[in-house]
């Protein structure tokens, strides 16, 4: 059993008796998991933001708009959890930074995360409406009121961010749960977990019910709500066993003193911050318009030569 001293966790970094802390079973995998994860990731969600800019251009629909901020917030999610969270802080820094910045990074985190989900949930609901209520949709649906959306999703996910300021760190502390913690635990787990999933269960099983009644309709939007459908699953799937084992530490077993369960959500949150690298194959292997817009930007790039005087 290998000892480090690094976590994986996208939580917030507190103080503690780093003698106390359970060890990390996984030795260096998490590192070359993650610096893969990012090299990974922030490539092709770059690309997804271009595409998904030139789809959004040319069609003007709604469900590209989201699609490109959910994009948009992978990449903050990526870059403030995994690289200055995980790999900057933690692996290289070894938490050795003021805590006043650690604690505001932690902000920037949590904020990222939320909008990434929640981005998820508004496209839901919007597809929803298109499908479901056309004549309404095409009155309300246009795209500035579209923007207005996502920059208020983007704002509210930056004010529900800022409680988690005060999270505990899993990983260090070894005294009982406070009150705020207990809080701030089961706060994280309602918005990034129980009510989106409550949500994206109820929304996509009318989707699904209307499609199912007008296969014409369903003919016409099948591959917009097959990526909705796709994205939604993957994120449930993915973040399931970070929500578990954030509840099991809290009445079960602390994180600090049981290496299995630092060893389970080490694995969760690996899981957890893969959903933020999957999309633009997810897009490829459902949208054919996606892929033939993907080899056009590529193609566009690769004609692109430097001017030689």
């Amino acid at each position: 059993m290998v000892e480090v001293h690094n976590s994986t966790s996208p939580d917030l970094w507190g103080e503690g008796d780093e003698s106390e802390r359970s060890p990390c079973v996984l030795g260096a995998i998490p590192i070359i998991y993650y610096s893969a994860l990012l090299c990974l990731g922030l490539p092709v969600n770059i690309l997804n933001v271009i595409v998904l800019s030139h789809l959004a251009v040319k069609t003007q629909k709604s469900s590209y708009c989201y699609l490109l901020s959910l994009s948009a917030s992978d990449i903050l999610t990526q870059f403030f959890i995994i690289f200055i969270g995980f790999i900057l802080e933690t692996a290289i820094l070894h938490r050795k930074i003021p805590a006043t910045m650690v604690h505001t990074v932690s902000v920037l985190e949590f904020a990222a995360n939320h909008a990434s989900i929640w981005i998820t949930v508004v496209m839901t609901i919007d597809r929803y409406y298109a499908l479901c209520h056309p004549l309404k949709y095409r009155m309300v649906s246009y795209p500035e009121r579209t923007h207005k959306i996502i920059a208020v999703v983007f704002i509210m996910s930056l004010i529900t961010g800022i409680p988690f300021y005060w999270w505990s760190d899993l990983w260090r502390v070894s005294n009982p749960p406070t009150v705020l913690d207990q809080v701030l635990i089961w706060m994280h787990c309602f918005i990034i977990y129980f009510i989106p999933c409550t949500i994206f269960l109820i929304v996509n099983s009318m989707i699904v019910y209307r499609l199912k009644k007008k296969k014409a309709l369903a003919n016409r939007s099948g591959k917009t709500t097959a990526i909705l459908l796709s994205v939604t699953t993957v994120f449930a799937i993915l973040w399931a066993p970070r929500t578990v084992v954030v509840i099991y530490h809290l009445y079960v077993s602390s994180v600090n003193k049981n290496w299995k369960v630092h060893l389970m959500l080490d694995l969760a949150n690996m899981l957890a911050m893969l959903s933020t690298a999957v999309n633009f194959f997810l897009y490829c292997f459902v949208s054919k318009r996606f892929r033939v817009t993907v080899k056009e930007v590529m193609l566009l790039q690769g004609n692109v030569h430097p001017f030689y005087s």
